[in-house]
């Protein structure tokens, strides 16, 4: 029987989560310290910190902004704009990037910004989906990765020294920093927090004809590049209060799509809307967790007052961790196929990453399937 958070939905084997003496997990006790919070100072601190970074003369940017194309980007363009800012937006290209995921992403430049995007080598890209599939269990590490080292590799190029970064996911969702004031984006944060999961770039040189030579976008600048460049990161939800379903309203508000439904294995129609292998990424995180996509937004909109637990917990049954059969409409196997990969190898590599300790075995060691062929837990949610 797996431990739940008293006020959310979150279980005690989400990774480095934490619990008080109250049963309250970190995730919940990182908002509560947000009640305190002075928001018109952090305001005056932002204003602080970007006009000491603002272009002089108006020869460069004044940031670097990177966005998807999601709700949350699109949300951080309004505001610096709003701040009378004049950021560059970069874009590392979603690993397979949806009708309207692109539409979103054009829709940004039309805010009034200018716009790099950069495209990693397709071929290159698809052999570290399927590796970094079957290898860590993570199809989307290649996007996390460069998420992060393309923003900040373009900083040191374009002399650009301040980048805005969106959330901080360790204080959204609970982690070993979710109670620290933590306002920055370094190399320590990325290579604990940003996604590697135990894989290094270089991990990949040698292996399905990967050589060094393909990585240079995947690889963050040394630390001489940095402190000569001066480069900073900031998260914008420091400086003001996040909360991603309001980014969504505003961001609807400049243009932003939605879809009809929420999204599969989801609670929303404004997240997760701008790569096909989302659904793929965030099952793998139900096999090896219990818990997926859908118990994250639940959980948001339980700390924001929105949601009761027992509301939240009855949406979540219905649709968390079922079998990614399509994303957005497009099939599995069509997805599969892009990293050249069967249906039948895909069943093999999830049944691999699959923690036995939390759903059903039968006597020969194998996973057990109801009649709709989803895993058996060998949990409740309670």
């Amino acid at each position: 029987m797996l431990k739940y958070c008293s006020r959310c939905l979150y279980p005690e084997s989400k990774p480095d989560l934490q619990f008080d003496t109250r049963g309250v997990c970190s995730a919940c006790v990182g908002f509560e310290t947000r009640v305190a919070v002075d928001w018109d100072k952090r305001r005056e601190e932002f204003v602080n910190i970007t006009t000491r970074y603002k272009s002089k003369n108006s020869t460069n940017y004044d940031c670097i902004v990177p966005v998807s194309g999601g709700k949350d980007s699109t949300y951080q363009v309004i505001r610096l704009l709003e701040y009378g800012l004049n950021p560059i937006c970069v874009t590392s290209t979603t690993d397979s990037l949806s009708e309207i995921g692109r539409r979103n992403l054009e829709n940004i430049s039309k805010l009034g910004v200018d716009h790099i995007e950069v495209t990693t080598n397709p071929v290159i890209r698809r052999r570290i989906n399927r590796l970094a599939l079957t290898e860590i269990g993570d199809i989307s590490w290649p996007e996390h990765v460069t998420i992060f080292t393309i923003p900040v590799r373009l900083a040191t190029q374009l002399s650009v020294p301040l980048i805005v970064w969106g959330e901080n996911s360790q204080h959204e969702y609970g982690g070993p920093a979710a109670a620290q004031g933590n306002s920055t984006l370094d190399r320590r944060w990325l290579e604990e927090f940003g996604g590697l999961l135990g894989l290094r770039v270089s991990d990949l040189i040698g292996i399905e004809n990967i050589e060094r030579r393909h990585l240079i976008q995947y690889s963050y600048p040394t630390d001489a590049e940095l402190q000569s460049g001066g480069i900073t990161g900031i998260f914008l939800g420091y400086y003001f209060p996040w909360d991603g379903y309001q980014n969504a309203l505003i961001a609807q508000g400049y243009g932003f799509e939605t879809i009809g439904t929420n999204v599969e294995g989801s609670l929303a129609n404004y997240e997760n809307l701008d790569n096909y292998q989302t659904g793929i990424h965030d099952y793998f995180k139900y096999l090896k967790f219990g818990f997926g996509r859908a118990t994250d937004i639940a959980n948001n909109h339980i700390r924001r007052g929105r949601l009761t637990r027992n509301d939240a917990k009855d949406l979540v049954r219905r649709v968390d961790g079922k079998f990614p059969w399509t994303y957005l409409g497009r099939p599995i196997e069509e997805i599969l196929k892009e990293i050249d990969m069967t249906i039948d190898e895909f069943l093999i590599v999830c049944d691999r990453f699959t923690n036995k300790r939390l759903f059903k075995t039968g006597n020969d060691g194998k996973l057990m399937r109801d009649r709709n062929g989803e895993l058996v837990p060998l949990f409740e949610l309670h």
